[in-house]
């Protein structure tokens, strides 16, 4: 099948997984769940660009197995962190600011991450459709970059969770391990997956396409929905957070100023 129409399938399929996350949240009233739906949805793309595609056997295999384990991993996390919780304070500040117009505006802003997806699963059309297999080197790098980054993000995940499960640390700031040397360790490694593409499509005409991905993510989270609105709130409400902020890095991990 042509990318084209295998993309044309995926964002069809975002639309409509999206769009019923909004009804979702209309009636809840909590639209953090749309963070795991994202991270699932997302990976299952990488599965269908593989299966619709007609490209080298070894690009497809690796490149699904990496979206798709990279999805089932982050969305899960998301899942338990939200499922069952008081909606996030990045979509309650979303919903007090837009009043009357929350529901519709919080419908297009759900469609927009429809767009980022797509945007970001272009990670995942190029490798599906190479013609010929990488070469060896940029194979095993392609696979070191994934485990270290998904790594990563999961010991990050946890560390901040097993700090937050402790009464003693009620209201205080995660400083243990590599919240140590970064703010924001678990974005850090997110950007860092989307490299792993990059390798793997490494000699293909498009391969500098693959580019887009880990820039784009770095700069949302750095510059709109990550770290920003985070950080806003982060600081009014935790004490020590705005000394943390000034000695600590926001996002690749870095020992600490004095």
């Amino acid at each position: 099948m042509p990318p084209l129409v295998a993309a044309a399938i995926a964002l069809l399929g975002l639309v409509v997984i999206f769009s019923a996350v909004w009804v979702w949240q209309l009636q809840t009233g909590n639209a953090g769940m749309v963070d795991p739906v994202w991270a699932f949805s997302l990976g299952l793309v990488a599965v269908l660009y593989a299966v619709l595609s007609n490209g080298d056997p070894a690009s497809r295999a690796l490149t699904a197995l990496g979206g798709l384990v990279w999805g089932a991993r982050l969305g899960t996390h998301l899942w338990k962190r939200n499922y069952g919780k008081p909606e996030d304070a990045r979509y309650r500040r979303f919903r007090e600011e837009w009043g009357d117009k929350a529901a519709s505006k919080m419908f297009w802003f759900f469609q927009v991450q429809v767009v980022v997806s797509m945007l970001l699963s272009i990670a995942f059309l190029v490798p599906s459709y190479r013609s010929g297999p990488p070469a060896g080197g940029w194979i095993v790098l392609a696979v070191v970059v994934w485990i270290v980054s998904v790594a990563g993000e999961g010991i990050a995940d946890r560390q901040l969770k097993r700090f937050a499960q402790d009464p003693a640390n009620h209201n205080t700031v995660c400083r243990v391990g590599l919240w140590r040397y970064s703010r924001h360790p678990n974005y850090f490694f997110e950007c860092v997956h989307w490299v792993a593409y990059i390798a793997l499509s490494i000699g293909t005409p498009w391969g500098w396409v693959t580019l887009l991905p880990p820039v784009l993510m770095a700069f949302l989270l750095l510059k709109l929905s990550g770290i920003p609105l985070l950080e806003e709130s982060m600081a009014k409400r935790r004490a020590g957070y705005a000394e943390y902020m000034r000695t600590t890095s926001a996002l690749i991990p870095w020992p600490p100023r004095h």
